[in-house]
């Protein structure tokens, strides 16, 4: 039962949009997006929101702030349109990054942005694979927080994978990993990391066999793909053997898409649809697995009052 469902969508990633729509079978209402000529942003939504479950979605993208502004026009106009609940759809929530407080005088902007959004009128937040776990804790309203294992994993499913182990590319996100290689039937390994004051990333060893092995490094999301090279460089002193890229999340920013596409020993790279990418900041051995039916389905749980536990966990259900 869908017919209380409006969904509506920014400038972000629009077509991640319109495939949820599809899934759900409800048609994506019209935004109006303009700028006054003090460059200030007006967002209009072009459809009835009183007493509807409403659902915004935008994921926070470059240009990050542009898209953020618009998330928060849109939320503040549905809360003015008397939306019975407004749910903030963000695929990619990009300041999850910013989680702590690692130097003076800076701001946790993971918090600040949350805060922001419920100011702005969200009831519920829907994302995925948020940097880490605190973030979560961030928020002031309920968080359905998705993950991609699954996903990442069918597309290894079919393969040959008798010589092979998963590997993170710290133990921070070994949990994650180990899930991973659970849903597939593998080792697991980690790089030793260490962040050095220049924001430089080291990895000193790899902690577990790889000797000799084909290896699937998995982690959360790829920006300039500076840590991801270095793990790489440092698996080849094991005299690794083919390497393949699982990330939830392909940015590709900065000089990614040219270091990444000058390793012949990467044989390829499994990313979501939750960013959106242009041909520039598209590596050439990328291949794009669609999270837009997790979403839907996660939106149609939540509208009909059903559980989405199951959406959100890593655990392996047995006769899986």
């Amino acid at each position: 039962m869908t017919e209380d469902i409006t969904v509506f969508t920014g400038s972000a990633h629009p077509e991640f949009a319109k495939e949820m729509c599809d899934i759900l079978g409800v048609e994506l209402s019209h935004t109006n997006i303009t700028r006054f000529s003090n460059d200030c942003l007006q967002v209009q939504l072009r459809a009835n929101c009183r007493r509807k479950d409403v659902y915004i979605v935008q994921p926070l993208v470059p240009p990050v702030q542009e898209n953020l502004v618009e998330l928060l026009l849109m939320l503040d106009a549905a809360r003015g349109a008397s939306a019975a609940h407004i749910t903030a759809v963000i695929p990619h929530y990009s300041y999850a990054r910013s989680d702590k407080k690692d130097a003076p005088r800076i701001s946790i902007g993971g918090k600040l942005v949350a805060d922001m959004l419920s100011a702005a009128g969200a009831t519920r937040v829907i994302t995925m694979t948020l940097h880490s776990e605190q973030v979560h804790g961030f928020f002031n309203v309920p968080v359905d927080h998705l993950t991609a294992v699954r996903e990442l994993a069918d597309h290894y499913r079919n393969k040959d994978l008798s010589n092979t182990v998963v590997v993170s590319p710290d133990f921070g996100y070994a949990k994650v990993a180990s899930e991973f290689a659970r849903f597939l039937g593998l080792d697991v390994a980690a790089g030793s990391k260490r962040r050095m004051a220049d924001d430089k990333v080291i990895i000193d060893r790899i902690v577990g066999d790889v000797e000799g092995k084909n290896v699937i490094i998995i982690d959360d999301e790829i920006a300039t793909a500076g840590s991801m090279i270095e793990l790489i460089d440092r698996l080849q002193d094991y005299n690794v053997r083919d390497i393949s890229i699982a990330s939830t999340h392909g940015l590709f920013t900065g000089k990614a898409v040219e270091r990444l596409n000058a390793r012949d020993d990467i044989t390829e790279i499994v990313t979501t649809s939750t960013v959106p990418l242009t041909p520039e900041r598209t590596p050439a051995k990328l291949e794009t697995r669609s999270v837009a039916p997790l979403f839907a389905e996660a939106v149609r749980r939540h509208n009909s009052g059903s559980s989405i536990s199951s959406l959100f966990s890593d655990e392996v259900t047995h006769g899986e």
